[in-house]
């Protein structure tokens, strides 16, 4: 008898080299292997799912927080008496932290779908812990200096529910694959039935969460409300400087319908418009009285205030990234900006035919005008020229003082409360009004207006809420908008939701069958007598030479690795290239 060198064929495995390699830097076949994960690794594997759903939680509230950038980097400016764009580092880091613990992630589950043991190498670890460590430090941070901010991520929900709740299904149901392969591939044990039972209870939840949601742009079309007034808050901030009148002029250029400024009064009476308390930020006020920089704006004669420049800082800091879109005539423009007066903002309204919105900062007790601050308001509401039906003063004191303006309020209030004071609009923060709210206020005739509103998706379910006016920095991009993003009737709704889930749940069942049926047949092939050294020895006559790598080496057959009889050999037939066993025996 003839016996032939055994011949062990190796097919390429890029792909898994790939995985296998970038995961845990085991790029050769050698230091592969099939068996079960440690628990440390598998604690690695949780670490680096959690990090995942962290730092999507953290990519999707920074998304939707875009519509109050501004309002996040004043709160820093406040602690660190610093104005610059802090939301860019924050963006960068998070979008590659996030793609850097996704890529990983995906390969790790190639790796479970592979069969292949999960460990990751060492400096993946350490990225890992470093980018969790970040987030977390990140999230602490904004919960100290912005933990009203939160309050966006429910409201966000009116106009992503129904999308993440999509994509939420469409990846559960990716899952299943694997879920599957790790239930029915191996022996049963009671973690394997909880793994499937928590499975499934995240999938009922997910079929059903629909019924919670509350999106007001889920209604038919012929109930939609006019389209919402834009109100420019300070003019156009992110196009000239805050409160000044080439502000304000480019605001009526986009459509603004209204204006809203801040008004302080001055130490001989004059009411002016500034956001914060001091002068520091928007004016030159450091180097023109270096001394009193931190004094309290209304603490300055209205002569020293309008000595102070009031539009280089805009180019200089460039807040909104927008100077580079100006003219050299625009920049000359801006740059010779000073503070502006109340008188000077309403007449502009009211050659506009436009009406105006004012927040009144009351004056400190110890303020020479402390007692006669509305007197002065009033005076210069009336030397503008503009109609007192077109001014609205907030906030709601010293009603009874204050005749013939619009009264309104800027504070949530019940519609008692409202008619007891005679208030008839509302001012309200956007995380305030509620969709139930805002119908409320409608129907017993109350105005209600909202801020700030950046950001078309808000625009939108505002819009799809009835709400008459909002306050907005940024008109020109509120323009741009002249329909609901989306909008469907609940019964287009209905069906997309009930065919989703029917579609997810036949997709899962089929996965779960497929599965099952190819392990029936892979049992009763006897397959599972060899080992995946042996599988391998397979087809190789329908590849060339060039996508294959040979290796001879001696096999050792014996019954505890193999199940083959002493009798049984493994020989080549190079005939057909197949490696196969046979029967001891002569071979021709």
């Amino acid at each position: 008898m003839v016996k032939h060198q055994p011949l062990q064929v190796y097919e390429k495995q890029v792909f898994v080299s790939f995985v296998t390699g970038i995961y845990g830097c085991r790029w050769k076949r050698y230091q592969r292997s099939q068996d079960d994960s440690s628990r440390w690794e598998c604690t690695w594997f949780i670490i680096l799912c959690s990090s995942f759903l962290l730092l999507l939680f953290w990519a999707y509230f920074w998304s939707v927080a875009q519509n109050d950038f501004n309002e996040f980097n004043l709160s820093v400016y406040n602690r660190s008496g610093v104005w610059k764009d802090e939301t860019i580092p924050l963006l960068a880091s998070t979008t590659v932290g996030f793609s850097y613990i996704t890529f990983l992630l995906i390969l790790a589950l190639f790796h479970i779908s592979l069969g292949q043991q999960l460990n990751l190498y060492w400096v993946h670890k350490i990225g890992v812990s470093a980018t969790l460590l970040t987030t977390i430090s990140g999230v602490i941070t904004v919960d100290d200096i912005w933990r009203d901010e939160w309050d966006i991520l429910f409201v966000s929900l009116q106009a992503t529910a129904p999308f993440l709740h999509i994509g939420a299904l469409a990846t559960v149901t990716a899952v299943s694959w694997l879920i599957a392969g790790y239930v029915i591939r191996r022996e049963r044990s009671n973690f394997q039935i909880m793994v499937l039972l928590v499975y499934a209870l995240v999938l009922v939840a997910l079929y059903l969460v629909p019924l919670t949601f509350n999106c007001p742009c889920i209604m038919d079309r012929h109930r939609l409300k006019p389209r919402p007034d834009i109100i420019g808050r300070r003019g156009a901030p992110m196009l000239a400087p805050e409160h000044t009148v080439v502000s304000f002029n480019r605001a009526l250029q986009h459509g603004a319908s209204s204006l809203e400024a801040d008004v302080a009064i001055s130490v001989d009476g004059v009411p002016f418009l500034m956001r914060d308390r001091t002068l520091r930020r928007t004016t030159d006020v450091s180097k023109i009285f270096p001394a009193r920089q931190l004094d309290d704006a209304s603490l300055f004669n209205w002569t020293e205030i309008r000595s102070l420049n009031a539009g280089q800082w805009f180019l200089k800091s460039d807040p909104y990234w927008t100077v580079e879109t100006l003219t050299a005539r625009e920049r000359s423009r801006i740059g010779n900006q000073t503070v502006c007066s109340l008188t000077e903002m309403l007449r502009l309204a009211s050659r506009a035919n436009i009406s105006a919105l004012l927040n009144i900062r009351k004056p400190l007790p110890e303020h020479p005008r402390s007692r006669n601050w509305f007197m002065d308001t009033l005076w210069a509401v009336q030397k503008s020229g503009i109609s007192q039906k077109r001014v609205t003063w907030t906030p709601d004191t010293d009603r009874g003082r204050v005749r013939g303006l619009q009264q309104a309020a800027n504070e949530k209030l019940s519609v008692e409360e409202i008619r007891q004071r005679g208030i008839t609009s509302l001012t309200l923060h956007y995380s305030k009004a509620s969709h139930r709210d805002i119908q409320e206020y409608l129907a017993n005739n109350v105005s209600v207006t909202v801020y700030p509103v950046n950001e078309p998706w808000l625009y939108s379910i505002l819009w799809c809420s009835g709400v008459p006016s909002v306050s907005s920095d940024a008109p020109q991009v509120l323009r741009k908008v002249p329909y609901p993003i989306w909008l469907m009737s609940q019964n287009a709704y209905n069906f997309i939701w009930i065919s989703s889930d029917l579609l997810s749940l036949i997709i899962v069942i089929g996965i779960f069958c497929f599965q099952n049926y190819h392990m029936i047949r892979w049992k009763m092939s006897g397959m599972q007598n060899y080992n995946p050294e042996q599988i391998m020895l397979s087809a190789v006559s329908h590849r060339t030479s060039r996508d294959v790598n040979i290796m001879k080496e001696k096999l050792i057959l014996s019954e505890l690795n193999n199940g083959l009889s002493s009798t049984e050999e493994l020989s080549l037939y190079p005939e057909n290239g197949y490696a196969r066993y046979s029967h001891g025996g002569p071979s021709r």
